[in-house]
């Protein structure tokens, strides 16, 4: 049985040695082509950390804790996804920060932000229940259904509700980037930071940070109108008067 399997193992051997593999996939076998190799690949990784350094210096000084943050008239709390109908932990964690902004007077009007493109999938709605259920008065909440990703939620701030100075909320490995699309948006934008574990979802937001940044370099320079931008909408305006009065 033994000299059976040895024999498998060697036909099989044989065969994948035979194998014309691409030529993409095979690695040079000079040294001219190997240092070739590594050059290209070292500037691949020079290119994609260009856009997230280049984020990081947008955002400056602008990035801190709740405590920290100016007290601005709007919080804008940026989408994370919905578990069951409810806001993911990391979600959740963003919209806490946003309460305590609110109860310590930093922020009068809390703007959600996030995808409503499904009927069984709205982020906005979800995050002003989970908002409501922490004491900020739903008049208060104005919900953007159309922030289908950063730069879209930045523009309709500015362009739909009219925000002009907002303290912005997501996690660390994201807010540099949203601070900065805001920014270019016209907002006078300060960042909170939520801070997080340093678990998996963590690590994963971080890397994908990286290829968000390239578009987000290129939304700061193109300035594409998004998906939907649609007429001016008071919401912003209505809730401050309502404060105010």
């Amino acid at each position: 049985m033994r000299g059976k399997s040895g024999e498998r193992r060697k036909r099989l051997g044989r065969r994948l040695r035979e194998v014309r593999w691409p030529a993409l996939l095979r690695l040079p076998r000079t040294r001219r082509g190997q240092r070739r190799l590594v050059q290209g690949l070292m500037a691949v990784c020079v290119l994609a950390l260009v856009p997230a350094t280049w984020m990081r210096l947008a955002a400056g000084d602008r990035v801190g804790t709740t405590a920290e943050a100016p007290a601005r008239e709007v919080a804008v709390v940026f989408g994370a996804g919905l578990w069951n109908g409810r806001p993911t932990p990391y979600l959740a964690h963003r919209l806490d920060a946003a309460a305590e902004l609110y109860r310590t007077g930093k922020a009068k009007v809390v703007l959600v932000t996030g995808d409503n493109s499904r009927v069984e999938y709205d982020e906005p709605d979800a995050m002003r229940t989970y908002l409501t259920g922490r004491g900020a008065p739903d008049e208060r909440i104005v919900s953007d259904y159309a922030g289908f990703d950063s730069w879209d939620s930045c523009v309709r701030a500015k362009k739909i509700f009219g925000v002009d100075r907002a303290v912005l909320v997501s996690q660390g490995f994201h807010i540099h980037r949203a601070v900065a699309l805001c920014r270019s948006a016209g907002i006078d934008a300060y960042g909170v930071g939520v801070d997080e574990p340093r678990d998996a979802t963590w690590y994963y937001g971080g890397v994908r940070e990286l290829a968000a940044s390239g578009k987000a370099a290129l939304d700061t320079v193109f300035r594409p109108d998004p998906r939907f931008l649609g007429p001016e909408e008071a919401g912003v305006a209505e809730a401050l008067a309502a404060g105010a009065r």
